[in-house]
């Protein structure tokens, strides 16, 4: 039985009372916060600073220590309310203190939104003039990168209408949700003893992976056949959302929809196309994978329905809570002991993680916390190896996140989304390393080694062929080429037939999967996945064989969090993503555990 929120022991809960007392504390804290609710602006000393910027640099301190104070206070009150709000979603109380909460934050994003476009509008001069000035020092780097995209920032009439713009050019993607997450529906397929299994989304993940083949082929077929059945409906989605990009591009004066969408974190192209350039020139490793499963799983023909089956049957490697907790604490030794130390005060004395599922509580799993709280990390342990994986990779982004937060003041407390899977990631491969090394056991062995192997083909080649098919179609709507159904079908079935090789039989179905990838809406998003893999294998690589230097250079990269553009960041610790060499080091790793895999497996037959 499931237990509710009360029959949770204390010591498997975080410790959200560190950051109030009781419901009652926050509650009463969040009204002297709000003071009056009835009236607008909500600080008024905030709404009387605006257009006082031309009077000189003290305004503009004055006004950036303000909000930053204002907004400490409110992440303080978001991070208690949402952390409540998911132990039990279907309490009433934890609602609306969640709800209370957003709308609060919506009117502070309101009452502030002056302040960006008012300074971008003083003159170039006075602008350096008060970088220059010794006492904004503190804030020279945030203020700079808001500078930095003057070129970009439109006037406030036209910055105006982009805005108003913007909800009506969310229509391709939410349409794409509504008709592939609610509207489609999958029906049944049959196995090969002919009993019938629903086909959705989830279960789709399921059985490509199941032993039945049978099962697997009819589920690929079916499922995508949905999709194709769709196609011309699916293109006008994924074009209109490209014209969107197209769109806001040209308005900001960008050359390019992959400029637009990396200038304003700094991240040069060529760090894009370096990536997709590395994995192309490669390629052959992950072919040489593709002809060692069709050998393993003894096919005359492997089709695409056949290269997510495990090469061994499933191991149910099962582990309690606290070995899991004793061996992400022991994996995380290259990091040194005071890295050790606070992890493991974090996890076994603070309370840092809210261990198991109980009623009514958020699924899945999380980092979270703020600047003036413990970090925060949501599980629902079910004693499984996956689980051990998500508490090593939870936990590797509540100690980047530790020490950011120690080391930074608050405005760069936070470290930027290109860099967030790094330490995640980085942690995972720690645990890796350290079963890897121990398991005595061949049929474990190659279970975790192609666990690994799978984790980093889906990451690393798999979303870097996503990332060239989206630069591909974007190039396509930028050079005037109408994207259609049968130019869709045939440029993503040449990347299969690029990324799989020879020894796999392309698929028809395969043609229409462009079309059901929720990531080709997210404006060039998913080659962070890849980029992100690839400096964690690297930093992994260079700390696990360097000395104290390398350590610490790892250490320095934590306690960065957005002092720095991510690519200078990471540069700190060793990687240079600008260079082919990070994700060079990641295809190495590739083919070195494919290699084990291959000798594994090979002496088994």
């Amino acid at each position: 039985m499931v237990k509710t929120r009360d029959e949770v022991p204390v010591e498997d809960r975080w410790n959200v009372e560190a950051l109030y007392p009781s419901q009652a504390e926050w509650e009463k804290a969040f009204d002297a916060f709000i003071k009056d609710r009835q009236k607008t602006p909500y600080w008024p000393d905030v709404a009387t600073m605006q257009g006082t910027f031309d009077k000189g640099v003290k305004k503009v301190k004055e006004a950036l220590e303000k909000t930053f104070q204002i907004d400490r206070t409110l992440t303080k009150l978001y991070t208690y309310a949402h952390l409540r709000h998911d132990e039990d979603i279907t309490s009433p109380t934890y609602k609306k203190s969640y709800e209370q909460i957003l709308a609060v934050a919506h009117t502070f994003a309101q009452e502030t939104a002056w302040m960006q476009p008012e300074l971008l509008s003083l003159s170039n001069e006075t602008l350096e003039n008060y970088l220059a000035d010794p006492s904004l020092k503190e804030y020279r780097f945030y203020l700079e990168k808001i500078v930095r995209m003057k070129t970009h920032t439109l006037s406030p009439e036209s910055e105006k209408l982009v805005a108003q713009a913007g909800q009506a050019l969310q229509t391709p993607y939410k349409t794409f949700n509504a008709i592939s997450d609610a509207d489609f529906q999958f029906g049944s397929v049959e196995d090969s003893e002919g009993v019938e299994k629903p086909l959705s989304h989830a279960t789709f993940g399921l059985y490509i992976r199941e032993q039945d083949r049978t099962l697997r082929e009819r589920a690929f077929k079916q499922y995508h056949h949905k999709y194709l059945s769709y196609e011309n409906t699916l293109c006008e989605l994924l074009t209109g959302q490209i014209q969107t990009h197209q769109f806001n591009a040209k308005a900001r004066h960008y050359p390019s929809c992959l400029e637009e969408a990396l200038y304003p974190k700094n991240i040069p192209t060529t760090v894009y196309h370096a990536l997709v350039q590395a994995v192309n020139d490669e390629i052959g490793v992950l072919h040489r994978y593709m002809e060692l499963r069709k050998r393993i799983l003894q096919l005359d023909e492997m089709h695409l329905y056949d290269v997510y089956v495990p090469l061994t049957k499933s191991i149910d490697i099962k582990m309690p809570y606290k070995e899991a907790e004793d061996l992400v604490i022991e994996s995380v030794a290259p990091l040194g002991k005071d890295y050790q130390n606070i992890l493991r005060k974090g996890l076994k004395d603070q309370r840092w993680v809210d261990r198991y599922e109980n009623k009514s509580k958020r699924s899945g799993g999380y980092s979270s916390g703020c600047f003036d709280s413990l970090p925060y990390i949501l599980m629902n342990y079910k004693n499984i190896l996956r689980d051990v994986f998500t508490l090593a990779h939870e936990c590797g982004h509540s100690m980047h996140s530790y020490y950011s937060r120690q080391h930074q003041p608050y405005h760069y407390s936070d470290y930027p989304i290109f860099l967030a899977e790094v330490a995640s990631t980085f942690n995972e491969d720690l645990l890796d390393r350290l079963l890897i090394e121990r398991c005595t056991n061949p049929t474990e062995k190659i279970f975790l080694i192609n666990q690994k192997v799978e984790g980093l083909r889906g990451t690393l080649f798999r979303q870097t062929m996503f990332a060239e098919f989206e630069l591909l179609i974007h190039q396509h709507v930028e050079q005037g080429t109408p994207l259609t159904p049968q130019l869709l079908k045939e440029e993503y079935r040449k990347l299969n037939q690029k990324y799989f090789g020879p020894s796999v039989v392309i698929d028809e179905e395969i043609n229409i999967e462009w079309a059901r990838i929720p990531h080709f809406y997210y404006n060039f998003y998913v080659y962070q996945y890849a980029t992100g893999i690839s400096a964690a294998i690297d930093l992994a690589e260079i700390v696990c064989t360097g000395g104290h230097k390398e350590q610490e250079a790892y250490l320095n990269f934590l306690k960065s969090g957005s002092s720095r553009y991510p690519i200078e960041t990471l540069k700190l610790a060793g990687v240079d993503m600008e260079s082919p060499a990070p994700v060079q080091s990641a295809i190495r790793k590739f083919d070195q555990l494919v290699g084990q895999l291959d000798s594994l497996l090979s002496s088994r037959i």
